[in-house]
């Protein structure tokens, strides 16, 4: 048997409160989460925002560290 109902203020209200006994154990499940009432998801941040404490922060690397990174670190071919 299936009851619907509403939250309000916190709490669950059913459409016919006379359809259950006081003392009856429930479990509820919403039927669908809209932008309102849905539990917030907090943005993630970005690589760059997490990064950002350590974006600038080595120094006396070559001007093309970028560009050759495999050359410096594989000892691969530089690039042009």
């Amino acid at each position: 048997m299936e009851y619907r109902g509403h939250v309000e203020a916190g709490r669950v209200l059913l459409d016919d409160p006379a359809a259950l006994p006081d003392g009856t154990v429930v479990s509820v499940r919403p039927l669908k989460a809209t932008r309102k009432t849905g539990p917030r998801r907090r943005r993630r941040p970005t690589l760059a925002e997490r990064l950002a404490p350590f974006i600038g922060k080595a120094r006396g690397l070559p001007a093309d560290a970028a560009t050759n990174l495999d050359y410096y670190l594989y000892g691969l071919p530089k690039r042009k």
